[in-house]
């Protein structure tokens, strides 16, 4: 873990102890007072004295409020350094964790830690540190003045601070109980938000937005109650503790009332005495509040220190540098979930400069076999090669420079029409950029605003289906890896687009490639020169098109079936 990421600068220190401090004088104002008191029940109060008391008040003030400023905003400035710093190190860790993790783990989990859990732990910093340390300054030197004054009192008050402690570590216990619970059930509520909003436009569609909202709103009751819960579990014990606080206040007035008659106080001293009694257990209240808060707030630190520690990609020992672009899977399996494979010892080929076509049923396996190949995944066994190379040695982003990439799910940036082109290759000039368009038949770009550089929206929302598709085969066109994985490309796009993504795919297929294609829709990839059929875990049956349906298996029943719906 990087213990950097939440090391607190000089800055933070001198405003806590700037606070601290400010706090002291602070309760300074009640040595003060007892002052005055005396002037006033032990002669006549001159002018002389008002203005010495005055005056002392004035100074206090006045340094109370150069030191509240600045620490304040020395703490603000440290707790926003700190939160940069950490956001910088959780983004730069989350590049490095491995692409599979973003599948396995709720998304929620990780935007949840990266934004409302840093924004948590930085409230650690700005306030509740320095808060706790001047409460239990505060209450410590409030309870040795009191004790100059009479030990009892101070006894009384040095006891009632102690009850914390008993108090803090029930608290604790409902902390780990319901904390952790709590911040679970944020983690789910942001996933589920996040996957209402993303999917809405869908959902509206086929009449579901009410539909899915019940899971939406299931997921913001359950965050509801179990807030209710834990507030239920917290309270009682901060209430008995306030009570016995204000127990212990009640009988420093007695003893106070019976110094003062007995002869052993005078009236000022238990009147200052009385005030310093009440005036601590406003504190005590504003302590047990901010210990509690800070416990519950460092349940936040944990969650970005588990980020911090998750398995990272393994660091490239081997250059893969293929001089061929044949991919070859060796006893390769692989399972999402433990015990559940999805893949099982498969062996195959992908020759090079060759359509290869993957079919199968849903959940078969085929989309796992690009990753695996796109090295978001690593298989559980067997090996995988590029060329001969074995990537398993290799960064993900080096198996990624030989491939170019059209997902059924397209995904642009909210950017222009040119720069999103420019992801797959930086140094791509305006001609190569032209080119790439035109292949991919993307001649509505120049009937945009301001053509190539008009700002399409988020995930390219103010262009059709079919034209961010085109937009993404022009992206794998310019990119010219020598290796593309075309995923259902054509799916859920109408007839009109349809054709033009398919045009657009034929010219990206016309150079010398090595293509991997997946296609629910069997006509689009009888003309591949291989296709192999995924069931069970494996290779069921591989071809042509002729091939297997000669075989009468598996293919010809789906090419079957595929023909029935014509």
């Amino acid at each position: 873990m990087n213990n950097k990421a939440f090391s607190i600068g000089k800055g933070l220190k001198l405003a806590i102890f700037g606070t601290v401090l400010e706090g002291l004088l602070a309760g300074s104002n009640f040595f003060i007072l007892f002052q005055v008191l005396e002037l006033i029940f032990g002669k006549s109060i001159t002018f002389e004295d008002i203005k010495r008391t005055t005056l002392m008040l004035g100074i206090i003030f006045v340094l109370r409020l150069i030191l509240y400023t600045v620490s304040y905003t020395k703490s603000q400035i440290g707790g926003a350094l700190v939160s940069k710093n950490l956001r910088v190190t959780l983004g730069d860790k989350l590049r490095r964790i491995p692409l599979g993790a973003f599948t396995k783990q709720r998304i929620g989990y990780y935007i949840n830690a990266s934004t409302s859990e840093v924004a948590d732990y930085e409230q650690i910093l700005t306030h509740k540190l320095a808060d706790i340390t001047k409460y239990v300054v505060l209450l410590v030197a409030v309870s040795l003045y009191s004790a100059f004054m009479n030990i009892a009192v101070g006894l009384i008050m040095l006891v009632s601070l102690l009850l914390l402690i008993p108090t803090i570590q029930l608290s604790i216990r409902q902390v780990k109980k319901y904390g952790k619970a709590k911040n679970l059930a944020r983690e789910e509520n942001v996933s589920a938000i996040t996957e209402y909003l993303t999917g809405s436009q869908t959902l509206r569609s086929y009449g579901l937005a009410g539909e899915k909202n019940k899971s939406l709103r299931s997921s913001m009751k359950h965050y509801s109650n179990i807030s209710y819960q834990y507030e239920g579990a917290v309270v009682p014990i901060g209430f008995v503790y306030m009570f016995l606080a204000y127990v212990a206040a009640a009988a420093i007035i007695f003893i106070s009332v019976n110094g003062v008659v007995t002869g052993d106080l005078s009236i000022p001293e238990m009147i200052t005495i009385n005030m310093l009694s009440l005036y601590s257990c406003k504190v005590e209240a504003a302590l047990y509040v901010s210990l509690v808060a800070y416990r519950n707030l460092l349940i936040s630190k944990g969650k970005i220190a588990g980020i911090l520690m998750e398995n990272e990609e393994v660091k490239a020992k081997e250059v893969i540098n293929p001089k061929h672009f044949n991919i070859t899977f060796e006893n390769v399996s692989f399972a999402y979930e433990k015990d559940q494979a999805v893949l099982k010892n498969i062996s195959f080929e992908i020759p090079e400069n060759k359509i290869t076509a993957i079919v199968g049923e849903s959940g078969s396996g085929k989309s796992t076999i690009f990753n695996l190949i796109s090295k978001y995944y690593e298989p559980a066994s067997g090996r995988i090669y590029i060329g001969g190379e074995g990537i398993g040695s290799s960064s993900t982003e080096m198996v990624l420079s030989n491939i170019s990439m059209v997902d059924q799910d397209v995904f642009l940036f909210n950017d222009t029409v040119k720069n999103n082109l420019r992801f797959a290759a930086p140094k791509a000039s305006d001609e190569e950029i032209e080119n790439a368009l035109k292949q991919a038949n993307c001649d509505f770009v120049y009937g945009l605003e301001n053509g190539l550089n008009t700002l399409i929206g988020e995930n390219g929302n103010k262009l059709s289906g079919g034209e961010r598709q085109r937009i993404s085969v022009a992206r794998a066109i310019l990119r010219n890896s020598p290796i593309v994985l075309l995923d259902e490309a054509t799916s859920s796009l109408d007839i009109e687009n349809e054709l033009l993504v398919k045009k657009a795919v034929l010219n990206l297929l016309k150079t010398k490639r090595t293509v991997v294609m997946i296609a629910h829709t069997l006509p689009i990839i009888q003309l591949a020169d291989q296709i192999l059929v995924v069931k069970d875990g494996g290779i069921a049956e591989s071809g042509t098109h002729d091939e297997l349906l000669a075989k009468n298996g598996a293919y010809a029943a789906m090419w079957q079936a595929s023909s029935k719906l014509k």
